[in-house]
């Protein structure tokens, strides 16, 4: 058997190993009662079956992708915005959206989420940009959700500290306690779910917080257009 078929039978197991991970939930449902900790233990294992395969999918398609580093030498096809998007706004701040909320940890390493922001960062460099580099920052991190209630996702839960083990040493210092500076937040809204990033420069944070949430703030604040 080539590398490529046994490879591509490895996606062919990893997807159906993660599917599989959904039938201990369904044995969970058939008790009727549930206990509330051995649900949520077993919904991370099934999340964590699915990140992990998605990690090793990213890996295999690239490696097989069409491109440079891939089989052939053809043009990459862009790709598909379905995990967010980085750019620069305000005055010199960096804003990364990510398409979804922050995961729980209780059971589980984040490990998708920092493979996520990292590629995301990877993408707006090989567009061209240059990441700016912080030696005093101020790490924001504004999930916006409809969910009322989210107790089992507080701050003490979130994956937050994926977002600054992917940015440490690339956008800010690496492991220092005064270079690096986190505010957590939750804004209620009716629209679509997601986590906003923002990173900017600690001297800023009177101005992002005015801007963000003072009487003087106006309309959206990541839409820029108070910029």
């Amino acid at each position: 058997m080539n590398e490529m078929k046994r490879d591509m039978i490895r996606i062919q197991e990893l997807v159906g190993s993660a599917f599989g991970q959904t039938g201990a939930l369904v044995a969970l449902s058939d008790g009727g009662h549930m206990n509330p900790k051995k649900l949520q233990k077993t919904l991370e294992q099934t999340m964590e079956h699915f990140e992990s395969a998605a990690l090793e999918l990213r890996r295999l398609c690239e490696q097989y992708s069409p491109g440079t580093g891939g089989f052939s030498k053809k043009s990459v096809l862009p790709a598909m915005d379905v995990t967010g998007s980085v750019e620069e706004f305000g005055y010199g701040w960096l804003h990364i959206t990510l398409n979804t909320l922050l995961p729980h940890c209780r059971y589980q390493n984040p490990n998708w989420l920092a493979d996520t922001i990292s590629r995301l960062l990877d993408g707006y460099v090989a567009c061209g940009k240059e990441l700016p580099f912080y030696r005093r920052a101020l790490l924001v991190i504004d999930e916006h959700t409809a969910i009322e209630g989210r107790h089992i996702f507080d701050q003490d839960n979130k994956g937050w500290k994926a977002v600054s083990n992917a940015i440490k040493g690339r956008v800010v210092p690496d492991d220092d306690q005064h270079t690096l500076a986190v505010a957590l937040l939750s804004t209620k809204v009716q629209e679509r779910e997601c986590c906003h990033i923002t990173l900017l420069h600690q001297a800023d944070a009177h101005d992002f917080f005015a801007a963000h949430s003072s009487d003087y703030a106006l309309g959206n604040f990541y839409s820029g257009h108070w910029c």
